[in-house]
């Protein structure tokens, strides 16, 4: 049975620009492009500790059987975020089943009605979803600009100068520490002034800081010693982890609401005992071997002095993360680059409009622990050779 027209019109138009999207064919190419930046996705050794942890403790299921709120909230969940919540220096953790979960079901039921949300137009796609299946107010704030932020807040405060605990509704700022499609990061210290400023709540999405800032990659708000500044941290296990699923970090209250409002945790099949093993283990590697984040590091350190000398620095997005990103503007352009790169042995994969602006179209670089000094200087010239 053929699509409704409606359908085909906008599958059309995405062909017709060039940003149609398809499910690639993995390639053995030098990896510039997955969030595995620590390797802990490929690591046989979190694999072996995994099973071995499980069959000690007598966890041979496949599956949690249910919902955490009937019949799948095995020990593990409870052993798992007493660790993590103790890692994170936070009151409490709540384990959710990815990134996207955690965001959509947070973002859909605690702000409520009558609050107002001001969050940074570049933020990822699940707060956008979330904030929209919620009932608060919502405005989008220039990235990274604390002044734009601070002109809306005095918006939204001028009848009300007076802290938030005196408001009729509350006000969240909402930020992430690492943004996915640029790599920067917010200036935090200056956005947890403004919050304690203004009474606001804030809410920091730490997906690409997990592994990557701090002395154990605790993330980079903890790095700068603001956890207990912000009302809630979501940390995700897709990428530093190498593993899957996410957790929510606040109070105790916190964790008590969310598990009775927000409807991707209550109305989901629960993480299976080994998703959550492997979380609970990737934790005890983060902590107890640091050679994988200093090795990740040092490969940034490298990609970003090797672009300076190589004369490309203008064309990239300020980062200090491992997510580089250099802006060739135009799908086609960009596209064919991209594929220039990967028949050179290089995994580099463009961002096309409309996942960017239009016009902001850019080849995005993950860098990770695994790569060499080596293959950064080579991607790199390789990239200037095509462009410059």
């Amino acid at each position: 049975m053929n699509l409704p027209n409606s359908l085909l019109e906008k599958l059309e138009v995405r062909q017709q620009n060039n940003a149609l999207r398809t499910l690639p064919v993995y390639q053995d190419r030098i990896d510039f492009s997955s969030n595995d930046y620590l390797g802990f996705a490929q690591s046989e050794a979190i694999f072996d500790a995994t099973h071995t942890f499980l069959v000690e403790n007598g966890f041979k299921l496949n599956g949690a059987t249910g919902s955490r709120l009937i019949s799948g909230n095995h020990a593990l969940y409870e052993k798992a975020e007493h660790c993590i919540a103790q890692f994170h220096q936070a009151e409490s953790a709540l384990l959710f089943n990815s990134g996207y979960d955690a965001n959509v079901g947070f973002f859909s039921c605690v702000p409520q009605r009558n609050d107002v949300i001001l969050y940074d137009e570049l933020c990822h796609a699940s707060i956008r979803d979330g904030i929209q299946l919620g009932h608060a107010k919502s405005y989008k704030f220039q990235h990274n600009d604390v002044e734009d932020l601070e002109r809306l807040l005095l918006k939204f405060t001028d009848q009300h100068p007076t802290p938030l605990t005196s408001h009729p509704s509350s006000l969240y700022i909402v930020i992430e520490s690492v943004y996915s499609m640029d790599g920067d990061s917010p200036p935090l210290e200056e956005l947890t002034h403004l919050c304690e400023q203004y009474g606001c709540y804030l809410v920091v999405d730490e997906a690409h800081a997990l592994g990557v800032f701090g002395e154990k990659g605790e993330g980079l708000v903890q790095s700068l010693g603001l956890q207990d500044k912000v009302f809630a941290r979501i940390m995700t296990f897709g990428k530093g982890l190498g593993c899957h699923g996410a957790v929510i970090l606040g109070s105790g209250l916190l964790q008590s609401y969310l598990v009775n409002f927000a409807r991707s945790f209550i109305y989901t099949t629960g993480l299976s005992p080994h998703a959550v093993a492997t979380i609970l283990i990737a934790y005890q590697y983060l902590e107890q071997s640091t050679q994988a984040m200093e090795l990740l590091k040092a490969n940034i350190i490298q990609f970003n002095q090797c672009k300076q000398l190589l004369g490309l620095k203008p064309l990239f997005v300020y980062s200090k993360s491992a997510i580089q990103c250099a802006i060739v503007s135009g799908n086609e352009k960009v596209k064919t680059i991209a594929q220039q790169l990967q028949a050179k042995g290089f995994e580099v994969k463009p961002i096309l409009s409309p996942t960017v602006p239009e016009g902001q179209e850019r080849l995005r670089f993950c860098l990770h622990a695994y790569n060499t000094p080596e293959q950064i200087a080579v991607v790199l010239e390789s990239l200037m050779q095509l462009i410059l």
